[in-house]
């Protein structure tokens, strides 16, 4: 009987808190937490890892920015440096509580997006560090980029297009084939297009891709039977932060569609979940890292299905 392929999607949660200092001992610890909980899927599924890089690509972008004496390397770039940085730790902690002989495996992973996506000219996504006015207006003349208010001060904001393709689809699919445990499309994958239409020249862009749609691709893909995708929360809430929160458990899309969610937090998985479950007819499970066995019995967290069986009824 084959085993089941379930893709994880890390949130940037499980690899650095918000209040935990931006240092390699912090996130390697996180990486441990997360590695313990998810070394038991190993023996009983195909396991597939994806994660966020959004800590990681801001300090590069700040260390970058105190460097003046040269260009700071572009954003697809320090999305490969996230890639291989977090995947690293990843790999081998992971590899301290799984058996020697189950393989685990990295792929540098590059995600095709559309030049003429209308996400390029409404940039939404924030990258980088704080400015004070003054000294955006000064890099916004110098480098073209694009500044809106977080809060009281600028930041650098660049465009997140729908992610279109895995060029490295195949090799994952031949190395999960083999028994390795991925992981690959960290931070939503290195973003890539075609540089005219002969399509025979990739290059880098400056962007980045949603991390849960680009996870809901490679699950998609790969034709996982469970996509799951761990947050620092219990699940999906509505009214959350309210006397009147409430924690859906086994819903459809479309009932899960009815509600209203953040762009920036539920809004992604939300829409991520809604794709997979109307393409596949398979499962997506959203919840905490905590509760990830659970959660893949289908016991904890917000269930998204085709059809809730009746004893799901909550």
């Amino acid at each position: 009987m084959s085993k089941p392929r379930i893709v994880v999607a890390l949130g940037g949660n499980a690899l650095l808190k918000r209040t935990d200092p931006m240092t390699a001992d912090a996130q390697r610890a996180n990486i441990r937490i997360a590695a313990r909980a998810l070394a038991p899927l190993t023996g009983t599924c195909e396991l597939v890892l994806a994660h966020g890089n959004g800590p990681q690509v801001g300090l590069l972008a700040l260390q970058a920015a105190a460097y003046t004496d040269a260009e700071p390397f572009p954003l697809d770039v320090l999305g490969a440096q996230t890639q291989g940085m977090i995947a690293y730790m990843l790999e081998q902690e992971l590899g301290n509580f799984v058996p020697l002989e189950k393989h685990i495996a990295t792929i540098l992973t590059m995600v095709e997006v559309d030049p003429a996506d209308p996400a390029f000219d409404d940039p939404t996504k924030f990258v980088g560090p704080q400015y004070d006015r003054a000294e955006a207006d000064r890099l916004a003349t110098e480098r073209g980029w694009v500044f809106r208010l977080d809060g009281a001060r600028w930041r650098r904001v660049v465009a997140s297009p729908e992610p279109r393709q895995i060029f490295e689809i195949e090799p994952i699919r031949w190395l999960i084939e083999r028994g390795a445990v991925v992981i690959c499309t960290g931070g939503g994958g290195i973003p890539t297009a075609y540089a005219d239409a002969s399509r025979t020249t990739l290059i880098g862009v400056e962007a980045v891709i949603d991390k849960d749609l680009a996870g809901e691709l490679l699950a998609r893909s790969l034709d996982a039977d469970l996509f799951v995708m761990l947050t620092d929360a219990e699940g999906v809430f509505t009214s959350w932060g309210t006397p009147d929160q409430r924690l859906l458990g086994w819903v459809t899309p479309d009932e899960l569609e009815r509600h209203e969610f953040a762009a920036g937090s539920m809004g992604p998985k939300v829409e991520a979940a809604a794709r997979f479950v109307r393409a596949t007819g398979n499962r997506v499970a959203i919840g905490r890292l905590e509760d990830i066995h659970a959660i893949v019995a289908g016991d904890a967290g917000t269930n998204v299905v085709t059809e809730v069986p009746q004893e799901r009824r909550g």
